[in-house]
């Protein structure tokens, strides 16, 4: 990877790759940074970065193949209520809906019915 971190997420995209978004860098930053890695050539990528830094935020792989990144925390604004979408497809984020409290250390599970339940 680019970036050490830690505190951050690591998901199995559609098209096999594995995307790594966000964390605590060195000196304790919160990253905005996210890192492609292809297992099928043991490579690494930067890709586009969130809007927002964040640590302890979910990442959840939706059915038409975006992730969805939820809550977090960084030490600017404290628990995050703000959601991005990523598109692998064309390497770049999204800010969408808001959820209605900040969350951090929380689970999000991906329901049947394609909605994303993020739990305390």
């Amino acid at each position: 990877m680019t970036n050490t971190r830690a505190s951050h997420t690591a998901s199995v995209l559609s098209n096999g790759k594995v995307l790594v978004t966000g964390g605590i860098g060195n000196a304790s930053f919160f990253l905005n940074s996210a890192e492609l890695y292809d297992p099928s050539t043991s490579t690494w990528t930067t890709t586009s970065s969130m809007t927002n830094g964040r640590y302890f935020h979910t990442a959840s792989v939706l059915s038409n193949g975006k992730l969805l990144v939820t809550g977090g925390f960084n030490s600017n604004s404290g628990a995050l209520n703000g959601a991005e979408l990523y598109d692998s497809s064309t390497s770049t984020w999204t800010t969408t809906g808001n959820m209605a409290n900040g969350r951090y250390i929380h689970t999000a599970s991906v329901l049947l019915n394609g909605k994303v339940n993020p739990l305390i």
